[in-house]
C-alpha cells in the first residue's frame, strides 16, 4: 500500500503558500523538511501547558516536562531500534553529534600514527571535525575515493583500511547524489580491523527504515529538522558500552551527579550523570525534543517503508521527465533511481546552479544550489556546483511535471 501525499499535504500549513504568485513546490527537503500541524501543535501545547525546566524541581510542571523529555528519548530509541534511551543523546543536530564523537572519543583515543578514514562524498560536518581533532592529536585523516558517478569505491576502502585505522566515518546517503551506501558492509570491514564506524544518517533516518542494532554501527548521527521536527534538535546514537567509556563533550549542569568540594585539597571531585544525560549539559532544547517525538510518531504512522517507496517512485519519474524535457539538462550521480534516496543533482548547460535556482524560484519552485556543503565531492566530479531537487512525503507527480515544464523554459535563456 502506497502513501497518499495529497492527504499528507493537508497536515502542512506552509504548503498552502504561494511564491511569486505561484503555488509553492518545495523540492529542498535534503536541506530541511517542512513541519506538520501535529508537530507544531505539540510544541505549542508544551509551552502553553507544561513549560518548565527538566530534572530540576519536584513541582508539577517540572515533573511533566521531564516526563515528556524522557518520553521523547524513548520514542527516538524505538524509531531507530536502539536498546534504550541510554543510547540516544539529544544534541543540536548531525554536526554537533559528529563533533561530540570527535572530541569526546577522539580526544581520548586518537594518537600520533593513528588514522581516520573519511569518504570523499562526505558533508563538511563529517570532514572538518576530524581534520581539527587529528591536528590536535597527531593522527591522520585518509580519504576513500569515490567512482565517477559519486558511488563509494568499496575496493578503495578495503585497500586503505589497516591496523592503524581507528574509526571509519561515512554518510549513509550522500546529500549530493542521494546514493545509498552499504553500511553493513562498511561496518563489517571496519570491525574486522577493530575500528569503529560513525555514520552520518542525516539523509537516511528521515527517508528509510533504520535499525541501528542490525546495521551494527557504533555511532549514528542525525538531525530532527530533516524529519519533520524543529531545527536545533538532533540525535547521537552510540553503543552503550562506548558512551559509558567516553568523557563528556561539555561541562555544566545536568551532566553531573555530584560536585564535591574538598576543603583540604581545595579542589572539586566530580561524578558524571548516567546516560544519556552525561552528554546533555545545560538546559536542553526541551520543546525541540517534544517536537522530535511527535515527528517520529508521525513518520511511524505513515510507515518508513512507504516513505522510501514513495521517494523512489518520485525520483525515477523525475529523472525520466528531466531527460525527456530538455537536452541541455545533465543529471549527476548514478543513473539507477533505486540506488538513490530522493535526491537529484543536476545542471543546465550554460547556466550556473544559482541561475537555475533563481529561475525556478520565479515560478514558486524551491531547489538548492551550490556545493551543498560537500565541496570535495564536487571537485572529484569536476563540478563547479550543482542544483539539487530533493523529495519528501508531501511531494507529488504533478509537482514533478510542473518542475520539468519550467526547466524546459531554461532553454530559451
Amino acid at each position: 500500500m502506497t502513501l497518499d501525499p495529497y492527504k499528507i499535504r493537508e497536515d502542512f500549513p506552509i504548503l498552502k503558500r504561494r511564491i511569486n504568485g505561484n503555488p509553492l513546490i518545495y523540492f529542498d527537503n535534503a536541506a530541511t523538511s517542512q513541519k506538520p500541524r501535529q508537530v507544531i501543535e505539540a510544541i505549542v501545547d508544551f509551552y502553553e501547558n507544561h513549560n518548565a525546566n527538566v530534572h530540576r524541581a519536584v513541582h508539577t510542571l517540572s515533573q511533566e516536562a521531564s516526563e515528556l523529555y524522557e518520553d521523547a528519548h524513548e520514542e527516538v530509541a524505538k524509531f531507530i531500534n536502539a536498546k534504550g534511551i541510554e543510547e540516544t543523546v539529544f544534541v543540536r543536530g548531525t554536526t554537533e553529534a559528529i563533533n561530540l564523537v570527535a572530541y569526546s572519543w577522539g580526544r581520548r583515543n586518537l594518537k600520533r600514527g593513528d588514522e581516520v578514514l573519511v569518504s570523499l562524498m562526505e558533508h563538511h560536518s563529517n570532514i572538518v571535525p576530524w581534520e581539527i581533532i587529528s591536528g590536535i592529536r597527531g593522527s591522520k585523516v585518509k580519504y576513500v575515493e569515490v567512482d565517477d558517478d559519486g558511488a563509494l569505491n568499496y575496493n578503495a576502502l578495503e585497500d586503505l583500511i589497516s591496523s592503524k585505522t581507528r574509526i571509519v566515518c561515512i554518510s549513509h546517503v550522500s546529500n549530493v547524489t542521494g546514493i545509498v551506501n552499504d553500511i553493513k558492509r562498511v561496518a563489517k570491514t571496519a570491525h574486522d580491523y577493530d575500528a569503529l564506524i560513525l555514520v552520518d544518517g542525516a539523509q537516511s533516518v528521515p527517508h528509510m527504515p533504520i535499525d541501528a542494532s542490525d546495521l551494527d554501527v557504533d555511532f549514528l548521527a542525525f538531525s530532527g529538522h530533516k524529519m519533520l521536527a524543529p531545527t536545533g534538535i538532533g540525535v547521537l546514537y552510540g553503543k552503550r558500552e562506548l558512551l559509558e567509556q567516553m568523557e563528556p563533550f561539555q561541562g555544566g549542569g545536568e551532566m553531573i551527579r555530584e560536585v564535591n568540594f574538598d576543603r583540604k585539597a581545595k579542589s572539586c571531585s566530580i561524578v558524571w550523570n548516567s546516560l544519556p544525560w552525561k552528554f546533555e549539559a545545560g538546559t536542553p532544547h526541551i520543546s525541540g525534543g517534544v517536537g522530535l517525538m511527535e515527528a517520529a510518531r508521525y513518520l511511524k504512522r505513515v510507515g518508513m517503508d512507504r516513505v522510501k517507496k514513495h521517494e523512489e517512485m518520485l525520483t525515477g519519474y523525475a529523472m525520466r521527465r528531466m531527460r525527456e524535457c530538455c537536452k541541455s539538462i545533465r543529471i549527476f550521480g548514478p543513473e539507477d533511481p533505486s540506488a538513490k534516496c530522493g535526491i537529484i543533482p543536476f545542471g543546465v548547460e550554460g547556466l550556473s546552479s544559482h541561475d537555475v535556482a533563481l529561475f525556478l524560484d520565479n515560478y514558486g519552485i524551491l531547489v538548492r544550489s551550490g556545493y551543498h556543503c560537500a565541496q570535495p565531492l564536487h571537485e572529484r566530479l569536476q563540478l563547479s556546483s550543482s542544483a539539487r531537487a530533493s523529495f519528501y512525503i508531501y511531494n507529488t507527480l504533478e509537482e514533478v511535471d510542473r518542475f520539468t515544464e519550467v526547466l524546459k523554459e531554461t532553454e530559451q535563456l
